[in-house]
């Protein structure tokens, strides 16, 4: 089982900025990659179909052997890794935002989280929301057109400054000093944010994180890969691989990726 490789799926090409994070810290692991494409965003679909979508994901995995499994994405972590933990017997690791770090660390009692609908409206995030921020004002904003454009490989586009600016408008009005990701396919927009934010304003991406929980559960498991050669990676796509092989082009690291019906 040591062997078997890490599943990691996501509502398409953004969890990928997951994947290098894991791959980084645990290059003998073996990894196999489901970008869904076909239904992304998963943030503006209804919770049955987001579960749905999950247990399709996880089936496909599991299909080939995946010995844990990594849901790098916030909508689908917060409205089904319960239901997915409930139902499967390998660990699972899920990813949201990272309200806490933000909500400890802020001077101005102000922090902003740029999400979709379907992660903002989950019960997780209320709950974690409720726990963490209290007494912290967060100005939410919902990032409706943002993973169309990364999808489309529009990321440097005019319209994609456009949409952030009128996104982060409401932030700065409140003086945010802490900005958190709460979709993984954001962490391909950091170099814009940080171009069109305030140097005080910190922006927290929770891949690290993951990745670290990611090797913390394996370990705790005993299903550590113990070879000492580098892992095997294959991505999976049921849509444009075009758009995946250019997300990733500048990765100077051996993988496959291939089309699949899922």
């Amino acid at each position: 089982m040591q062997n078997q490789a890490i599943g990691i799926f996501d509502s398409g090409i953004g969890g990928t900025s997951i994947w290098k994070e894991i791959v980084d810290l645990l290059p003998n692991e073996n990894t196999i990659y489901l970008a869904d494409s076909k239904y992304a965003p998963y943030g503006r679909r209804s919770k049955s179909e987001i579960i749905d979508l999950s247990i399709k994901n996880t089936n496909t995995l599991l299909e080939r052997n995946c010995k844990i499994i990594v849901v790098a994405c916030n909508t689908a972590t917060t409205n089904a890794i319960q239901i997915l933990r409930d139902t499967y017997p390998v660990p699972f690791i899920g990813i949201e935002p990272a309200i806490k770090p933000a909500a400890i660390h802020t001077q101005t009692k102000s922090v902003g989280i740029l999400a979709t609908k379907g992660t903002l409206s989950s019960e997780l995030f209320t709950k974690t929301s409720d726990l963490y921020a209290q007494n912290i004002k967060v100005t939410e904003v919902i990032g409706s057109g943002l993973v169309e454009l990364i999808e489309e490989n529009k990321i440097h586009s005019e319209e994609m400054k456009s949409l952030l600016q009128s996104y982060l408008a409401p932030m700065l009005k409140n003086d945010i000093d802490y900005l958190v990701l709460g979709c993984s396919h954001y962490s391909y927009l950091v170099p814009i944010l940080q171009n069109l934010l305030p140097k005080k304003i910190t922006i927290i991406d929770s891949g690290e994180a993951v990745a670290r929980q990611t090797r913390a559960m394996l370990s705790k498991h005993q299903i550590l890969n113990q070879n000492k050669k580098s892992g095997t990676h294959q991505l999976y796509t049921n849509g444009n691989p075009i758009v995946l092989k250019n997300i990733l082009k500048d990765l100077k690291r051996e993988y496959t990726i291939d089309c699949l019906h899922f």
